[in-house]
């Protein structure tokens, strides 16, 4: 798989990946979960997602992939310490998993296929390991669509060089209100699209995110930063004044970040 991922896994990345649980990021597919079924986790990163997974279809088998070795090496480490099974993590590439035709009761993406430059293709691979009836469950965010307070015109250059870099990665950062078209487009059928938020507006939570992003955006080894940078989208200088901003914004006593999704569940 060819496809850069705008994020990478710096360590301020894979904190926020950590923090994510089927409470906050896959609610919508709780309804359709049962115990015995067996699941993939597509872009399983840290594998929070996944193990929270393996505990809702126990005993059935759960199996998260991603792109990164390193990252899930490190899944793997803790789903030892956590002790949960049948649960196993695998490199794998979403264009051409490794797995037999209907393998799966369900398959699960979580802020994957914005990420993607060919996201149907990868759907159509996702539609191949599914079994007749099986369900599909994707969430992406929707970068055009994030509200703050207080205005900042930081943060507006922030947001839109984040869509300049995703764009040049091949990527789309509007993923969630485009999943509907692209999942139908990948022969899915009873495509049914809802929407959540991520919302920080505590002092707690805005401190958490703020620094989040302001490392995202100009610490060293950051993916986005050297991005940024090495696509002559903004210099070294500019990326200060944005993670400024963030910290900025999460000091301020009344700020708001609400984060909107979109998510599909569709049959095979």
């Amino acid at each position: 798989m060819s496809d850069r991922y705008t994020h990478g896994h710096h360590e301020s990345v894979l904190r926020a990946h950590r923090w994510r649980t089927v409470e906050n990021s896959a609610a919508y597919l709780l309804p359709h979960l049962a115990p015995g079924q067996r699941l993939l986790d597509v872009g399983c990163g840290p594998g929070t997602i996944t193990l929270d997974l393996a505990r809702r279809v126990a005993p059935g088998e759960v199996v998260g992939i991603d792109v990164s070795a390193d990252v899930i090496a490190a899944a793997e480490a803790d789903r030892e310490r956590a002790g949960i099974g049948p649960v196993r993590f695998a490199v794998g590439d979403v264009y051409a998993l490794g797995d037999d035709d209907a393998s799966y009761d369900v398959v699960h993406a979580h802020q994957v296929l914005q990420h993607l430059s060919d996201p149907v293709r990868a759907l159509r691979e996702l539609r191949r390991v599914l079994r007749p009836g099986g369900v599909l469950a994707v969430r992406d965010g929707d970068y055009g669509g994030f509200v703050w307070s207080p205005a900042d015109p930081r943060l507006t250059r922030w947001n839109e060089l984040y869509h300049q870099v995703t764009a040049r990665n091949g990527g789309e950062a509007d993923a969630g209100r485009l999943l509907p078209a692209w999942v139908r487009a990948a022969g899915f059928g009873d495509v049914r699209m809802t929407s959540s938020t991520w919302t920080f507006a505590d002092a707690d939570t805005r401190a958490w995110w703020g620094d989040l992003w302001a490392e995202r955006v100009a610490a060293p080894g950051s993916a986005f930063a050297g991005q940024a940078v090495d696509y002559g989208l903004a210099e070294a200088a500019e990326l200060q004044e944005l993670a400024a901003a963030w910290r900025d914004w999460a000091a301020a006593d009344d700020a708001v970040l609400i984060i909107p999704h979109g998510e599909v569940l569709a049959t095979r």
